[in-house]
């Protein structure tokens, strides 16, 4: 096996994908950053979850508002809720996985607060569930996914915003995530600070 070509081909790979998604995705991007921004600037907060791999990359995103990205500022209320290991446990009243991140946002949730989710294999039923008791809250979502993502899709409202992800492996879908939460960050800052270029 020719290691240095497979690595080469996964470069070239993520480049053209990165690259064939920026005009489709752009502007979605450009919208989630207004609507968080506002929210935070409104008093409200952000609950961050992300489906099995992709909880990893909430928590972070949650992080970098909470504690900055690359440039100093004030923290900004976020709230990772697959973070908290104690309420993630099964619950005597809802042993089911399903509906351990909608209780969370139901107990956490206020209307003007935003629901960023992450999900890269298709529709998660406990992120589908999460959606739900979002909109039961009059919460804003923002759902980053990958193209097998239908039942999201359908679940979105009008005010919702949904960053589709133009790929099918995973692991294209993750880089783009991680890439679409640094854009997140690094305009949230850039329109909370006043910079404009």
């Amino acid at each position: 096996m020719d290691l240095i070509a497979r690595i080469s081909r996964q470069f070239q790979d993520n480049t053209r994908t990165t690259l064939d998604a920026l005009e489709m995705l752009a502007a979605p991007i450009a919208g989630a950053i207004e609507t968080i921004t506002a929210s935070l600037l409104d008093n409200g907060k952000i609950l961050v979850c992300g489906g099995s791999g992709s909880s990893g990359d909430a928590r972070r995103f949650a992080a970098q508002l909470v504690n900055g990205f690359e440039l100093e500022r004030p923290s900004l209320a976020a709230f990772a809720l697959s973070a908290d290991a104690s309420t993630l446990a099964p619950i005597a009243g809802d042993p089911s996985p399903e509906g351990l991140l909608s209780r969370q946002i139901l107990a956490l949730g206020q209307p003007g607060d935003i629901l960023l989710t992450l999900s890269a294999h298709g529709d998660s039923p406990r992120i589908l569930e999460a959606i739900g008791a979002a909109h039961e809250r009059d919460m804003r979502v923002i759902a980053l996914t990958g193209a097998d993502s239908k039942a999201t899709t359908e679940l979105l409202g009008p005010e919702d915003i949904h960053i589709c992800a133009p790929a099918e492996r995973t692991a294209r879908i993750q880089e783009l995530h991680l890439l679409i939460l640094h854009c997140l960050c690094d305009g949230i800052d850039c329109l909370l600070l006043g910079v404009e270029d």
